[in-house]
């Protein structure tokens, strides 16, 4: 009886104990902002004419230098989308964090040929092939959290930061991992998350600098 009931207690303390353990927080993803440091059309600075425009075309945000920019855009989005594509597979292929495609991710990227980028909002996904898109698209967040989760692992280790990029507090217990471009931004709390997500090159710049010192 007393050795039942030690044991009943014994489950009961281990029980109690792993429901008051902190959950781990999962990082903000986000695939739609635009992480471009430059527009579109003009090839302009983003900032160096006032605050940036920025609008949804076509199922895409798009930043622009200027208002004066978005008509020759939307007279040729197909061209333009084409053109933005190619700069974020360019701008995120470095930093993407995995070697295998995150559909069939038994599968080495390389082993079925050439490796698929597609750029879902404004992220870049690498594929084995073709056929994996579809399979992704059927399920997108589900996929997106296990890259988002690979970005953290991978870049977490060397992250040059200790304060937030936004408010230069000391990143605490409290701070969010924002996963922006297949990047990774730690930030001190989740008021912060919008000023990210609003302008991520300024950002991602600023880790860069700090990578560079």
């Amino acid at each position: 009886m007393n050795r039942l009931f030690g044991r009943s207690m014994t489950f009961l303390m281990v029980s109690v104990l792993v429901l008051a353990l902190p959950a781990v927080a999962q990082p903000v993803s986000d695939a739609a902002s635009y992480a471009l440091k430059t527009c579109p059309v003009s090839g302009q600075e983003l900032g160096a004419m006032g605050d940036p425009v920025v609008k949804e075309i076509a199922g895409r945000q798009v930043a622009f230098c200027c208002e004066g920019c978005v008509a020759p855009y939307e007279e040729d989005v197909d061209a333009y989308s084409a053109q933005i594509d190619a700069a974020i597979i360019e701008q995120q292929l470095d930093a993407y964090p995995l070697e295998t495609c995150l559909v069939m991710d038994s599968v080495e990227l390389g082993a079925m040929g050439e490796p698929v980028n597609h750029v879902y909002g404004n992220r870049l996904i690498r594929f084995c092939c073709e056929g994996c898109i579809a399979a992704f698209e059927d399920e997108p967040q589900t996929h997106l959290a296990k890259l988002d989760a690979a970005v953290v692992e991978k870049q977490r280790e060397d992250y040059p930061l200790d304060v937030c990029p936004v408010m230069g507090r000391e990143l605490g217990a409290g701070a969010v991992d924002v996963v922006i471009a297949n990047r990774l931004v730690r930030v001190c709390c989740q008021g912060c998350v919008g000023s990210v997500k609003a302008t991520p090159a300024k950002f991602l710049q600023a880790i860069d600098d700090a990578r560079d010192q």
